[in-house]
């Protein structure tokens, strides 16, 4: 093009949008974009669309003009009147390529359709890189977005149709087919085929007369055995504009993904520790996981789940067994090293002390100190043999380059704490504070204690080695291993003694009364300080992800509501129920004065009668508050000041040891800490005139002894509090903190959102894609007793148990009551309940949990093992629990009692397993055989449960 002065002016192409998406009165959608044109991800300045209705969808349009040859990366984004991003897309940006061919003044027109998170899932690599790697590794056979060049055609328009298939096998072909000739008319023979452009991208262009659209059509795969599949869902419609001025001479229909059943799969998980096998040392290793991978895909499972893995030695005692204690959050626990992996010419000395410990750790369940001492003890010994030939190794400096960051400080924090004889860094003198110049000089070759430092490298490096070599062999054998983000950290760890900025540590971290702890919990790790962290980023968080990623394709967010808000307790506190939410809004002074409260010394500080302390203490009673009270007026008590806090009574009680009124039958402590606790409101330590209202304030008898119209106002401020005026912030602070986590891996992510879960949160992890976990009995519906498996939403996992809860059989066995009522009302029978959860039982439940909408079934090891008698009497049912969550001092040493040997050996329990996942259509990792035909089971259509005479359908589960 010429304009009248005679210089060649720039072609211009007309670039149009339309994707259908319904929104709320007050909400828009804009495209924002890489280029200037759209905006350069400034939302504000993006191209706004404007809505009109086709049917009974609403479609968004808008359209710019762009010189020819424009390339650019766009998404949508969901706004507000003031274009405040309320929403965007997930995935990857959508890349806008312009045909070669296209003239002066043509209409290219892009037909997209909203990108949600559920959907991105088959991107993450627990699908990518493990059980559709096949399909992920196809041969490119077309750019990515490629029209054909110009066409001379008027009266047809070029049809760029892609679909995105992720879940794709190998040797399957693409079509689309459709109600055109060029379709094929619903013929696959005559449908387009489409080729495949990469990441699981499938694309095909057609040229079609404009007098045959609008036209119908759908995808569809053929597989290499003649297999068909068509997309499920109503028929996909490309639909030009009629009443437009002007046609598009180009379509590019970005159809999202290939629309297929709901993908399910099923997994095992057991603690890293837990597991047993003819090689370990007294515990589980990270090599014992290629076993447990063989065991498990003749199973039928995809996945493997464990608990935290890092290294937790903090103590130097039995206390370490607590897994989401981390001395450092990406160090390896050397509790899981196989010493005997070290070197290929270990002495024969060596050798007989390995087997020698080998007999003498192989125990009923893990003896922590003794283990771990063990492990170190030999480890040093084949250190100091091959530590010139392994530390001057490429593998090792490789190694080392690209982990020095958080090897150096881990090593130096390890030595300085076996030095000092405590992880307490305040108690380190002029090393208390950490600087890289004071680091340097502690790992300098220079040192005398440098072969230590050594030491600590050389153990981090052959776990790194262990563990890469298990994660390597699960992928290929199409098992996605599962890591766990512990939430905390401990308060004397490698990374508050390197990044104190990070935390608030005169806090604790813990959990607000639930079904765990009616008392609530008291983890002691400090709480986060999420402001500084926001600075770089979240540059700590994404650190952690990126090595968890090392060796994991999925992962489990520990307390994912800790990301919206955490339960923060003072640091002196030993329980977890006299806490606040953070961040929250408080209570105000001038609220509560103008509700006509106003005396908050009575309301904060612990309510105690001398009538109280004589039902409590009895005829100790006078002798205990002359020792721990003062009365500040007549009968009416307060603390001392060497005692008014939990860890204060705790101290005190030590120094009166022996004293003959701490020999009653009162438990003291747990009596003075009730009434510390027995206030109505607690007062912000950074803030004087802010309150906020204890938890079930209304159980406290200085609730009860205020007025009624005091006692109206606080519960009303109370539900409010807890339930109603926090749950934006919530919101919004977990999608300011949860995205920079899953933006840093591509791993796939799930949450457990147990607990007291805000109205705020399944909102936000279905935005997100995040799993939430069910587990039946705590059910996240209102009015019902046990959940209902068959009701859970797909974006879910669910187990029958988890390891912060008794077992299936332990559960069943705690209170004969309710297992009469879940029998009745779940299993639907109106008999007797057997006294113990039977094989029967036990495979009702495990089916009853496969056969559920969810995502993953994830199953306990000690539930699978419930379907066999000989391993259920082998071992009392309250021996296989791991954690319980009322004892902060619990010792986490279950050991699976039978070894991974044996369970392999056992074709017996891998069928029923395997026939309970095949039985619920969920997928099945393929078995090595030669005419790929699947395993042989067979599964009556009832499921009887034998008790006497009695019989019960599996049908009546489905109530």
């Amino acid at each position: 093009m010429v304009n009248l002065l005679g210089k060649e002016t720039l072609k211009t192409v007309n670039l149009s949008f339309r994707i259908p998406y319904f929104t709320q009165w007050g909400q828009n959608l804009v495209i924002s974009g890489s280029e200037p044109l759209l905006g350069s991800w400034n939302v504000k300045q993006g191209l706004l669309l404007i809505p009109s209705h086709q049917g009974d969808q609403l479609i968004w349009k808008g359209s710019i003009k762009v010189p020819s040859g424009f390339e650019c990366d766009y998404s949508y984004y969901l706004v507000d009147d003031n274009r405040h991003v309320l929403r965007w897309e997930a995935g990857k940006k959508r890349k806008i390529f312009l045909p070669e061919g296209v003239q002066d003044g043509e209409i290219v027109e892009l037909h997209d359709l909203w990108q949600s998170a559920s959907e991105t899932l088959f991107y993450r690599s627990a699908f990518k890189n493990v059980i559709f790697h096949k399909g992920w590794s196809l041969d490119l056979e077309t750019p990515v977005g490629a029209f054909p060049t110009k066409h001379e055609q008027e009266d047809t328009v070029i049809v760029h149709f892609s679909v995105s298939c992720p879940r794709i096998e190998d040797n399957t072909s693409v079509y689309v087919t459709g109600s055109s000739a060029q379709l094929g008319q619903w013929n696959l023979q005559g449908g387009l085929k489409l080729s495949h452009a990469g990441f699981a991208s499938w694309e095909a262009n057609c040229v079609m007369r404009k007098s045959e659209l609008p036209i119908k059509y759908k995808y569809c795969q053929h597989g290499k055995a003649g297999n068909i599949s068509l997309e499920v869902g109503p028929q996909r419609e490309l639909y030009v504009d009629s009443t437009s001025n002007s046609t598009p001479k180009y379509i590019s229909l970005s159809d999202g993904i290939f629309r297929e059943l709901p993908w399910r799969g099923a997994g095992v998980a057991i603690p890293m520790f837990s597991v047993r096998s003819e090689e370990d040392l007294g515990v589980g290793e990270f090599l014992d996981l290629k076993l447990l991978v063989d065991w498990a895909v003749d199973s039928g499972f995809h996945l493997v789940q464990l608990l935290p893995i890092n290294d937790t030695s903090v103590n130097g005692m039995w206390w370490d067994s607590y897994p989401y204690s981390s001395l450092s959050v990406v160090a390896l626990h050397p509790l899981y090293l196989r010493v005997q992996a070290l070197s290929k010419d270990i002495s024969k000395e060596i050798k007989q002390e390995i087997m020698d410990a080998k007999e003498r750790l192989d125990g009923k369940a893990v003896d922590y100190e003794a283990t771990l001492a063990t492990k170190l003890s030999i480890a040093k010994k084949i250190f100091s043999v091959e530590k010139d030939s392994v530390l001057t190794s490429s593998a090792f400096k490789k190694f080392f380059s690209e982990n020095e960051e958080w090897l150096k400080p881990y090593a130096a924090f390890c030595f300085l704490r076996d030095f000092f004889e405590t992880s307490d860094h305040s108690q380190w003198g002029r090393f208390s504070q950490f600087s890289k110049e004071k680091l340097e000089k502690l790992v300098s070759k220079d040192t005398v204690h440098y072969d230590i430092i050594c030491f600590h490298y050389y153990i981090q490096y052959h776990l790194y080695l262990q563990l890469s070599e298990a994660s390597a062999y699960a992928r290929k054998n199409r098992v996605i291993l599962k890591g766990d983000l512990p939430i905390g950290v401990d308060r004397n760890s490698v990374d508050t003694w390197v990044s104190p900025n990070l935390f608030r540590m005169t806090t604790s971290t813990g959990a607000p009364p639930d079904y765990f702890d009616k008392n609530g919990q008291n983890w002691g790790f400090p709480t986060y300080n999420w402001e500084e962290m926001s600075k770089d980023n979240y540059a700590w968080w994404r650190a952690r992800l990126t090595q968890m990623s090392k060796y994991f394709t999925a992962y489990r967010i520990d307390h994912i509501l800790g990301f919206f808000r955490i339960w923060e307790l003072p640091e002196h506190a030993v329980t977890g129920l006299v806490g606040k939410f953070r961040p929250s809004i408080a209570l105000s002074q001038e609220e509560l004065e103008k509700e006509g409260i106003w005396d908050f010394g009575r309301l904060c500080r612990p309510y105690i009668r001398q009538e109280m302390l004589q039902e409590k203490f009895g005829d100790s009673w006078s002798v205990i508050a002359s020792n721990f009270l003062n009365e500040y007026q007549k009968s009416c008590f307060e603390f001392k000041e060497d005692c008014n806090t939990e860890k204060k009574i705790v101290s005190k009680l030590k120094e009166c040891d022996g004293k003959s009124w701490l020999e009653s039958e009162v438990n003291v402590q747990s009596e003075l800490f009730n009434l510390i606790k027995n206030v109505v409101l607690i007062r912000d330590p950074e803030d004087a005139r802010k309150f906020y209202p204890r938890f079930i304030l209304e159980d406290t008898s200085n609730f009860q002894a205020l007025d009624d119209h005091s006692k109206n106002v606080l519960k009303r401020l109370y539900h409010d509090y807890y339930f109603q005026r926090q749950e934006t912030l919530w919101s919004e602070n977990a999608m300011k903190t949860l995205p920079a986590l899953l933006n840093s891996s591509d791993m796939l992510a799930c949450g457990e959102d147990l607990g007291l879960i805000p109205n705020c949160v399944h909102p936000v992890l279905q935005e997100l894609g995040l799993l939430g976990l069910r587990i039946q009995r705590m059910p996240s519906e209102s009015g019902v007793e046990f959940g209902i498996p068959s009701q859970y939403s797909h974006m879910t996992v669910c187990a029958p148990s988890c390891h912060d809860c008794s077992t299936m059989r332990a559960w069943w066995e705690e209170d004969e009551e309710r297992s009469s009522r879940f029998y009745k009302t779940v299993v639907g029978s109106s008999e007797e309940p057997p006294s113990t959860c039977v094989p029967e039982v036990a495979h009702f439940i495990l089916r009853q949990h496969a056969e559920a909408p969810s995502m993953w079934a994830i199953f306990p090891l000690q539930d699978l093992l419930a379907l066999k008698e000989e391993y259920t009497k082998s071992r009392p049912a309250a021996e296989e629990t791991i954690n319980d969550p009322t004892n902060p001092k619990h010792y986490w040493r279950y050991r699976v009692h039978v070894s991974l040997e044996t369970l392999m050996n056992d074709k017996e329990i891998k069928t029923k397993i395997r026939s309970i996942v095949q039985s619920s259509g969920r997928s099945l990792p393929s078995l090595e055989q030669a005419d790929d035909t699947p395993m042989p089971v067979t599964l009556p259509d009832k499921q009887q449960l034998v008790n006497g005479q009695r019989k019960v359908t599996n049908g009546a589960a489905q109530k």
